[in-house]
């Protein structure tokens, strides 16, 4: 008997290579391990049918020849193992030092296990079904962080290539990599962050953090990519202690951090990115304490974290050197003529102190010409070209010295300088913050009423101790000469604590939801009432998608992470209000450069996982503004776009009712057909050049007023409605219908879309109607459906309909009937009817032959 494995806790790479072992040996068992990552499950659960994975309880008995070790070189003993069971390996980890010699170890340096089973699969030419290839590409998209990943390799890229020639399916593999967090996952996700504490190391940043998780039967790696997405380290460090013992997960974003040698500290392993280790209760850590744990890997990490920058590449070579006997005033004209603030005094080659500008300003001031050994701080303090940049802050902090001589080790010659602003270029991270003030802009931009509210909420938010902002599309409008007068105010703190108050100060009524922390405040019956409107004032947060196209959760967060929330760069500009702040632009994310360049970029690769509706919102936004998306982002929408089918028609609808209703809707519509967005709604939705050339006419040539269209329709604009009733005007009656029950729209404008489907197709045979046939047939058409048809096709009689026929009525009416002792009934209807039709056919031209022709249908038997 043979045998397939691989390692508990199994990912998709490892699933992956599972069956992609198991078909190079077919007569091989493949055994899933007893733990799967919830993803991995979850995949199995819906297409394990598609597999022949075995449970080792499901082995049959007998005796095992071989073992295949997958994606691991752990050995697990099952049943029917024995010393002469051969064993081979296959993996991507690096080779371990006290695997038995006799296993038969093949490891690679490939970004996935699977990667190397693919291209077996690919030389010996087999086939895959959409689903077993998803799978292998999942394997692959998994472990190279969607080939994104520094250790992904060209053949990582060439063997996914391979898979999606297979068909593997993006959109499949979009839903399970990164699943949400569980409830019991974000419960501990939360105490993990809370517990988070940040720490530099050699010019790195890393986030270690502990906390415990007995009830947790999930994966801890989903935290691990959850805080690792939140935080952005260098390098993320998580100890969680379980039933079984404390686990280890380490996650590195640097090649400077090696994560598996730290784990294989603690017995465990995997790659230089990402590793784990199991700290059993049986082993030589087990008498340890989670916090002493996390001690003993403070105290390991130095070792193991590379400075990513060292002093040979920051310092200035051939520095300048002062001699002890230099006179204050030669040193004062140096400091002068090249700008540096101090120079380091040096006696037969060996630094003896530095002499700064601040010491050589003293004594000119009091007129001593003193030399630099005089007036120098004395000491040897020097750093040599390998060192970190965090020793150089060190020593600076230290000595006090803002400029530190670089001593080759060697020859102890002097070879260069780092000075403080080397070092500040180099270890500040700053984030793009307060560079520009908009004070002025936002001054001359909006009304006066509207600025002394803005100014109101700005001096409470102050007072407060409250950072109060804009955000999102009002200050991108803002920056891009469009200015609108809605906005909503973002706090980071209390929303509704703030609301009361202004509402104490100026009137008006606060109506709020502690839930969200969200408060409304009405300004009728306030000090700013001309305005008639309310504001709204929203808490800072930050958003989990349990799903899918799911409605965000929302929890309390910072400006930082509420902006994260958003949907792409341009809209996460935030301008602060409060106190010496007013105007203060915030650009955490880069919105401001994209802004300038004229580019949709998207935050994160998994936003339009999370709400797929942002594929229609980049569209919107490239063809208002004339931008562009950027490569990426349309990757990444390409991708999701399976997704959109499984948005609700509310959501769906929303969207395309906010396209129809701008200025250039038929280029974004356009654009929607052309990204294939058009046919992931529904693929009844149709697209060409005479539609869009059909939108772009009706929109530079304005209704006549004389038809005397509705401004509304449905909740839409006149414009907005018509966008609808033009673009679906071909639509048969069918595809109409399946529309409806993608979209659901509204019963007044699914109507229209009815009617005006039906009237073009049935305009030819109208042609040769009557003036009465006609208005038989419009009477109850809704007028825009009526216009849109007319826009099309020019056809004289619906004018003339809309200006005379309609309006054309006999003079005979009920009362008339009622008076010649007609009982009430159906025949009212027809004789009217009759009397109408007669006027507008011209068989009748006055009353008296209005009044013969009624004789006559009454002498007919009509009554």
């Amino acid at each position: 008997m043979r045998l397939i494995l691989t390692h508990e806790q199994a990912d998709f790479d490892a699933v992956a290579a599972l069956y992609a072992a198991y078909l190079l040996d077919e007569g091989a068992y493949a055994v899933l391990p007893r733990r799967l990552n919830r993803n991995v499950r979850s995949f199995l659960t819906l297409y394990g049918t598609e597999f022949p994975f075995l449970e080792s309880r499901d082995l049959p008995p007998g005796a095992v020849e071989i073992v295949t070790l997958v994606d691991t070189q752990s050995l697990i003993t099952l049943k029917g193992m024995g010393e002469r069971t051969r064993v081979r390996v296959f993996d991507h980890h690096p080779l371990r030092k006290n695997n038995p010699p006799e296993w038969e170890i093949t490891t690679f340096d490939l970004g996935a296990t699977t990667t190397f089973l693919t291209e077996a699969l690919h030389e010996q030419g087999l086939k895959l079904t959409q689903i077993q290839a998803t799978l292998l590409l999942l394997g692959i998209y998994e472990d190279t962080g969607s080939l994104t990943y520094s250790r992904t390799t060209a053949r990582d890229a060439h063997a996914a290539a391979w898979l999606l020639e297979q068909g593997a399916d993006l959109g499949i593999a979009s839903r399970f990599l990164n699943p949400p967090l569980t409830p019991e996952q974000r419960e501990v996700y939360e105490r993990l962050v809370s517990a988070a504490e940040i720490y530099e190391i050699n010019g790195h940043r890393l986030i270690v953090t502990c906390g415990e998780a007995h009830n947790l039967t999930e994966e801890i790696s989903s935290l691990a990519h959850k805080l690792r997405d939140l935080f952005e380290p260098d390098a993320l460090l998580v100890l969680v202690e379980t039933l079984e013992g404390i686990r280890l997960v380490a996650r590195s974003t640097t090649d400077d951090i090696d994560v598996a040698a730290i784990a294989a500290q603690f017995g465990g392993g995997g790659h230089d990115r990402a590793a784990a280790a199991l700290i059993k209760k049986d082993t030589a850590h087990a008498s340890l304490s989670i916090s002493a744990l996390r001690a003993q890997l403070l105290e390991l990490l130095p070792r193991y974290v590379r400075p990513p920058i060292s002093v040979a590449q920051v310092m200035s070579r051939r520095p300048r050197l002062l001699a002890p006997e230099t006179p204050a005033q030669e040193a004062a004209q140096l400091m002068t003529r090249y700008g540096y603030e101090g120079f380091p005094v040096a006696k037969d080659g060996k630094i003896i102190g530095l002499l700064t500008r601040r010491a050589v300003d003293r004594a000119l001031n009091h007129r001593l010409n003193l030399p630099a050994a005089s007036l120098m701080e004395a000491g040897e303090v020097t750093v040599s070209p390998s060192d970190s940049l965090q020793r150089v802050q060190s020593l600076m902090i230290e000595s006090g010295w803002g400029q530190i001589p670089v001593v080759e080790p060697e020859s102890g010659k002097i070879i260069g300088i780092v000075t403080r602003t080397d070092l500040l270029k180099t270890l500040v991270r700053r984030p793009r913050l307060p560079q520009h003030t908009y004070a002025r802009q936002l001054e001359r931009s909006l009304p006066p009423d509207r600025l002394a509210v803005l100014r109101a909420i700005a001096e409470e938010a102050d007072r407060q101790h409250l950072p109060a902002y804009i955000v999102g599309g009002f200050v991108r409008d803002l920056l891009l000469n469009r200015p609108s007068l809605d906005f909503d105010i973002v706090v980071e703190g209390d929303a509704i604590l703030l609301a009361k108050a202004l509402a104490r100060k100026y009137g008006g009524r606060v109506t709020s939801h502690s839930r969200f922390g969200t408060a409304k405040w009405n300004l009728e019956h306030s000090s700013f009432h001309t305005l008639h409107s309310s504001l709204d004032l929203i808490s800072s947060r930050q958003e989990f998608y349990e799903h899918p196209t799911a409605l965000p959760t929302v929890e309390r967060g910072s400006i930082k992470l509420d902006l994260h929330r958003r949907d792409f760069t341009i809209n996460t500009l935030a301008l602060r209000l409060d106190g010496r702040h007013f105007g203060e632009l915030h650009d955490y994310y880069g919105g401001l450069t994209d802004l300038q360049k004229g580019c949709v970029r998207v935050l994160h690769s998994l936003s339009f996982i999370d709400d797929p509706t942002r594929m229609l919102r980049a569209v919107r936004y490239e063809q208002r503004y004339g931008f562009r998306i950027e490569p990426r982002t349309l990757q990444l929408m390409d991708e999701a776009k399976p997704l959109i089918a499984r948005l609700s028609h509310e959501r769906v609808r929303h969207e395309i009712d906010l396209i129809v209703e701008e200025a250039n809707a038929p280029a974004m519509l356009a654009r929607l057909a052309e990204l294939n967005l058009m046919t992931s709604i529904t693929d009844v939705l149709i697209w060409n050049q005479t539609l869009r050339q059909r939108l772009e006419a009706a929109r530079t040539t304005p209704p006549p007023p004389e038809w005397r269209l509705p401004a509304t329709l449905a909740g839409l604009s006149l414009q907005g409605a018509l966008t609808y009733l033009l673009w679906l005007l071909d639509l048969p009656q069918p595809n109409l219908e399946r529309l409806q029950e993608r979209l659901r729209f509204p019963l007044e404008l699914y109507k229209a879309l009815r009617a005006a489907s039906s009237l073009q197709a049935r305009l030819p045979a109208l042609r040769e109607k009557s003036p009465s046939g006609w208005v038989q047939q419009l009477e109850d058409i809704p007028l825009p459906a009526i216009y849109a048809v007319f826009q099309v096709n020019q056809e004289p009689a619906l004018t003339e309909y809309v200006l005379h026929w309609q309006t054309i009525r006999p003079r005979t009416n009920g009362q008339t009937l009622k008076a010649l002792g007609l009982p009430p009934g159906p025949a009212y209807q027809r004789i009217l009817w009759e009397l109408r039709a007669a006027w507008l056919d011209g068989k009748i031209t006055n009353e008296a032959q209005e009044t013969h022709l009624l004789r006559n249908l009454l002498e007919q038997g009509y009554g």
